[in-house]
Order: C-alpha cells, then structure tokens, then sequence
C-alpha cells in the first residue's frame, strides 16, 4: 500500500476557481486593523454568504487611504455607502442598507439608539418565551436538541442565555434612569414618572425568573415538580414580554419622542450618547455579540454607525474590536 502522506497535496487555489473556496465566493478586504471603517465592513460582511479574507494593510496599494474591496475583477473603495451599496449588489441578501437614509437626522441619537435596543430585548424575550415553551412541552422527559445536551444541561444554558439578557435589560433601565429620564425632568418635572414606575413593576419578575431557573438546575428532570416548575417559567416569561411590549411602545410612542422638543445640540446629542456607552458597558463589551444577535443587519449596522458618532475613538474602536476578532 501506498504511503497516503508522501502524495503531493494540491493547495485549494489549484483546484477550485479563485474566487469559490466551499461553495462561498471569496471576498477581499485591505485596511488597517485600527481602522473604524474597515471594521464596520468586515462586520458587514459576516453577514454574507461569502468566505472573507481580510488582508491587514496600513495603506492600502490601490491608491486609496480607505479599505478596499476585491471580489472577482472588481476593485472598490470610498465611503461607508459606497462599500455597503457594493456589497448588497453583488449579495442582495440579508440587505444591510435600507432604502432611504442611514436614520432620520431629526431624530436624537440616544433616541434612536434606545429604539434599537428595545427592538434586540424583544427578540431575546420572544426567542426565550419560545425555548421556555418547549422546554416545557417536553417536561425533562426527552431531549431537544442533542448540541443542548441532558435537559439538565439545555436548563444551564437557557440560564446563562437570560442572564445575559437580564444583564443587557438592567443596564438599559439604568442608561434611561441616569442619562434620558433627567433631561426630560429637565424640560418638564414628572415627564418619566410613569416610566420609572414601570422599571420598578418589572424587576421582582426579572428576578424571579432568575430565581426560578436556578430552582429547576436542581430538580429531578422529568419529575411532576420539575415539570410544574418548567410550566410556571414559561408563564413567567410570558407575562414580562407582555410588560416589555407595552413599556417599549409606550416609550416610544409618547415619552422618546419628546426628546427631540429638548433641542439639543448636535454635540450635547454626542456627549449623551456617550453617557448611555457609560452606562451600559457590560453592553458594549463582553454582551455586544449577544446584543447584536438581537438585530436585523440593517438596525445592527445602524447600531454601529450610532456609536461611531462618539468623540472617543479608542472606545469605538474597542467595541468594534470585540465583533470582528
């Protein structure tokens, strides 16, 4: 028998066409490391069905100081728009731009970053609302999903996926409380009071669903108690989506809007947006792949774009940091 290691290996350039590796069409990306904008595209690009070879490059050798772009015998630089517009025509799907501007100018920017993060806990809620569900259906008797592993340990992660989100919920109370609440106070004493009573409603559920989930981590899987506790987590999760729906439109509909009557200055908008960054660091750091999760392409790219508007370019660019790397 032959000696299968002394066979000359072909590389995959020799037999696949160039740009085609598995199936998935190579894109190239040059642009430094550090730079905001080629980290915006890179992320981008995660979002498309192609395989990214990102070529790390100070300077660019296309005659351009801003990332570049090679697909096939295409070669493209310029602005944000310009790389994204590219990227949709040539993969239209999922769109990462939506068809009219990048987000309403008039609208303030801790407005629109708040609209965005009602819209990634909706879904975590709705996502665990409907795990919990089954979970439930399934009492501990059978497994789901063999990569959840023992109902045991489908339980661990469930719990683990709402810590995190429950991490996610608290530092965005605390971002209205501290930075949005005060300067509607500012404008007109009692503006948040209902908003705030709201908080306070929803905290002994959010913790008792923690406590909850902690509960069944012990119980016997299968057993009537473990599956009456199942059932009662999944009402639970019930009743604080129904809360969170109503608290998020209801914020969005008659107290987030006033904020634009507040008339702030383009850069008081960017220093509030910073103080909301402040306030939500677990956000922005070790949770923002959670968060994001949470988002369409477009409002995710919008996220980033928001967040680029801060001053501190060390912070922007250590947030962008943890989603590319």
């Amino acid at each position: 028998m032959g000696n299968c290691f002394g066979t000359l290996k072909k590389s995959t350039s020799d037999i696949a066409p160039s740009d085609y590796i598995k199936g998935s069409p190579i894109v190239r990306l040059y642009g430094s490391p550090t730079c905001i904008l080629t980290s915006h595209i890179r992320f981008a690009l995660l979002y498309k069905p192609v395989s990214l070879h990102f070529i790390p490059s100070e300077t660019p050798n296309f005659g351009s100081e801003t990332p570049v772009l090679q697909f096939g015998s295409d070669t493209v630089s310029g602005s944000r728009e310009t790389l994204l517009r590219y990227i949709d025509s040539k993969f239209p799907n999922p769109p990462l731009m939506s068809n009219g501007s990048r987000y309403d100018e008039t609208t303030p920017l801790v407005v629109s970053a708040a609209i965005l993060q009602h819209r990634s806990m909706i879904w975590h809620v709705e996502r665990l609302v409907r795990w919990a569900e089954d979970l439930a259906t399934r009492g501990g008797r059978t497994m789901g999903d063999p990569v959840m592993g023992s109902p045991r340990m489908e339980v661990r992660k469930f719990g683990r996926s709402y810590s995190q989100l429950l991490e996610v919920m608290l530092e965005h109370a605390q971002m209205e409380e501290k930075v949005v609440f005060p300067i509607m106070e500012m404008a007109d004493r009692g503006l948040s009071k209902g908003a705030n009573e709201e908080h306070a409603r929803d905290l002994p559920i959010m913790n008792g669903i923690k406590e909850d989930i902690k509960s069944i981590g012990v119980l016997d899987s299968g057993s009537p108690v473990y599956q009456e506790a199942l059932s009662n987590l999944s009402t639970r999760l019930k009743t604080l989506q129904e809360h969170c729906k109503e608290h998020f439109q209801g914020e969005e509909r008659n107290l987030l809007p006033l904020m634009e009557a507040t008339e702030l200055s383009r850069e008081q908008q960017e220093r509030v947006l910073e103080q909301c960054l402040d306030a939500m660091q677990g956000t922005h750091s070790h949770l923002f792949c959670f968060f994001l999760e949470g988002l369409r392409p477009r409002d995710a790219l919008q996220y980033l774009d928001l967040i680029t508007r801060c001053s501190d370019r060390e912070r922007v660019t250590s947030i962008l940091h943890v989603i590319v790397e």
